[in-house]
């Protein structure tokens, strides 16, 4: 049996429908149990139960400082291991952000799941174009952003979710690999064409403080989101790989209509 973790997740929602749309014997697990999911919480290590589960599908709990998330992710393999789970398959961060804020937690699990002496899956996923689009911010005079005319090879969720469905349904084909799943290269300049608006370009500092001033973020949110901004910004995150199309076997979802119905969504709230 494969088991999803997070499974009120968006990528591990679209994760398990993609392997019980190819008859996969497969269960999700969350918090927030019911609807036929397991009881599963990481800041709870004794209601970490994979029994009976031969794939493990770790989709990176990363909403917390490292400690938390490594700490969490620790447990998890630890009982992945005492329940005789045959593979992992971990959801991780494309190589090509190791820079960020977010990317050490990403890497220290990677190196759990490798040295756990389980099988073991690494797709170091892009980042997605929901997010890029919701990131763009909207003004009267068009759309605005940190992330200058960089560009991020971003990726639809639903193409990763296909991915990692089709590595969980057969893992010993895939044991062992690390694969860089991203997409295509768009910009803001790109989104706002798109759109037909313009793109104004703010500093890293103006971002830095909206993002401090906004009270809905957590503290550890602002850093993360400026690295974002300035790898874009810099030519970091524009890298391309063949490993996502050919996971799925078909032309990959087009990241800049994602990223622009993304941000046209948002327009209304900040107007």
């Amino acid at each position: 049996m494969i088991m999803v973790t997070g499974a009120h997740g968006q990528l591990a929602s679209l994760t398990l429908d993609e392997l019980n749309s190819r008859g996969a014997q497969a269960v999700g697990g969350s918090r927030t149990a019911g609807d036929g999911l397991r009881h599963l919480d990481f800041d709870d290590p004794g209601s970490l139960d994979f029994e009976g589960v031969s794939t493990l599908v770790l989709v990176s709990a990363g909403y917390a400082e490292d400690d938390r998330v490594i700490t969490r992710h620790g447990a998890v393999v630890s009982a992945a291991v005492r329940d005789e789970v045959a593979h992992i398959v971990y959801t991780s961060l494309t190589g090509a952000g190791d820079h960020l804020g977010f990317a050490l937690a990403h890497r220290a699990t990677e190196r759990l799941v490798k040295t756990s002496g389980l099988g073991w899956t690494i797709l170091r996923n892009g980042l997605y174009a929901e997010l890029f689009g919701a990131l763009l911010a909207w003004s009267p005079g068009g759309l605005e952003s940190a992330f200058g005319t960089g560009a991020l090879a971003a990726v639809a969720r639903a193409d990763l979710a296909a991915a990692a469905a089709v590595v969980a349904a057969e893992p010993a084909s895939h044991a062992g690999r690390t694969y860089e799943l991203v997409g295509d290269p768009i910009s803001a300049d790109d989104i706002a064409g798109r759109l037909g608006v313009p793109h104004r370009t703010i500093s890293l500092g103006e971002y830095r403080a909206r993002l401090l001033s906004d009270n809905a973020l957590l503290p550890f949110q602002p850093p993360m989101l400026v690295s974002t901004a300035t790898g874009v910004r810099h030519g970091f995150l524009d890298g391309t790989s063949d490993d996502l199309a050919t996971l799925v076997g078909r032309p990959l979802t087009d990241p800049l209509t994602i990223a622009a119905d993304t941000a046209a969504s948002t327009r209304a709230g900040q107007l």
